[in-house]
């Protein structure tokens, strides 16, 4: 017996692997060859690869699609109707699927509401991209990005909480206590 949640809405096609405890809402569709880890949850109207690799415990919000060449790792935020991009100059008349370009969320960033994930970049461990950015370039771990095209505007802790840092060049997230340092232009967090 399935260990996780499909609504019967939703088409789950032959050949996916869906881990225990996920849940995937109204309207969904899960295509050939994908892989979702446990703990996940999906919003309504959500699309699925085919051939998607995704971590443990995401949570996508409505109206999101991974398609093939985005890998996910654990615990990522996918704010709702956020857009990932698989080809770079795309044009209907041309069949480009040999050209598309991996993208990879790592482990713990946040994608805001109606963000755009141009292919081909990688957005760091714990970054968080605001509402409304274009991402077009690698994203530095723990970075804060906003705007057209996203600039980094500072640091956020793993909590996603903004970074102040004191006259010693450290900051702590009255969150949990974590401590961070910046050297060589990353965050670093203290142990």
């Amino acid at each position: 017996m399935a260990k996780f949640f499909v609504h019967e809405s939703s088409f789950i096609d032959e050949n996916v692997v869906i881990g225990d405890d996920t849940k995937i809402w109204h309207f969904s569709h899960v295509l050939s060859g994908s892989k979702i880890g446990q703990r996940c949850s999906f919003g309504q109207n959500c699309v699925v690869g085919p051939n998607v690799k995704l971590g443990d415990g995401l949570k996508v919000q409505n109206n999101v699609s991974i398609y093939e060449g985005v890998e996910v790792e654990d615990d990522v935020f996918l704010g709702p109707s956020m857009v990932f991009t698989n080809v770079v100059n795309p044009r209907a008349f041309i069949t480009r699927k040999q050209e598309f370009k991996k993208t990879l969320l790592k482990k713990g960033c946040s994608i805001g509401a109606n963000t755009t994930i141009v292919c081909g970049v990688i957005i760091g461990e714990y970054a968080l991209i605001g509402s409304g950015a274009v991402v077009n370039t690698d994203v530095k771990p723990y970075a804060l990005m906003v705007g057209v095209p996203a600039k980094q505007i500072g640091w956020v802790s793993k909590a996603g909480n903004t970074l102040r840092f004191n006259d010693d060049g450290i900051a702590v997230d009255d969150y949990d206590n974590l401590k961070y340092i910046l050297h060589e232009e990353q965050l670093k967090e203290i142990k």
